[in-house]
């Protein structure tokens, strides 16, 4: 089998982009999705059963739907509706935060459920808000053990966002089936992809171990 370099030479340019986008609809999907499911992940818990069935149904559709599925469902539907024509970078950016909350949801209400119940009781007899208990007692303690969770949650949306190419959006994926399609070669293309792929998820994770071992010693 000949191994041709000078087709992975000659698309570097692109696959540096691609890799760029992958990082950038990974990042947006991360912060977005932490934000939108630590509230719902809180909504989940609250005591009035149905408030809390808004948040039960979004956490279920999300889980149990492909992401495959929501990404067309968000890039041929939802996107043309908002802004009236579609766009692959915002419908993924879209579809990986809306994924990614109904994960992270679940992660953050594992972790505050995680914490005694007296903790809260503690910081309520000290005079503290229900908000202000959360905020500076509850969360710094259920974060510590929500690092392992959510960095195999930010690890499992990196290698997702690959799904991105089906709407044509730039990013490595697309890169390699171009590559591909134009020199009808797999090994070349693919294994490119699955290199740079393992860089960034190896490279996060050795970041988020650093995190872990830091605050473990404080």
């Amino acid at each position: 089998m000949d191994f041709r370099f000078d087709i992975i030479i000659e698309y570097s340019p692109y696959l540096v982009k691609g890799t760029l986008l992958t990082i950038g609809l990974s990042l947006a999907g991360i912060l977005i999705g932490t934000i939108l499911g630590l509230f719902i992940g809180l909504g989940k818990i609250q005591r009035r059963k149905l408030l809390t069935w808004p948040f039960v149904w979004y956490i279920t559709f999300f889980r149990g739907t492909p992401l495959f599925v929501q990404i067309l469902l968000i890039h041929f539907g939802v996107i043309p509706m908002l802004i009236g024509e579609t766009n692959g970078i915002v419908a993924t950016i879209v579809a990986l935060s809306l994924n990614a909350a109904a994960y992270i949801a679940e992660i953050f209400r594992a972790g505050i459920q995680s914490i005694d119940r007296g903790q809260m009781e503690a910081a309520r007899s000290l005079g503290m808000t229900h908000v202000q208990a959360m905020r500076y007692v509850i969360l710094p303690q259920a974060f510590k053990r929500m690092i392992p969770p959510l960095g195999n949650e930010f690890i499992v949306l990196i290698k997702e966002s690959s799904l991105a190419a089906i709407v044509a959006t730039p990013e490595i994926m697309y890169w390699g089936r171009a590559m591909a399609g134009q020199y009808y070669r797999v090994w070349e293309p693919y294994l490119t992809a699955a290199v740079i792929y393992l860089i960034l998820t190896l490279s996060l994770s050795f970041l988020l171990n650093l995190l872990e071992r830091r605050l473990k010693t404080e």
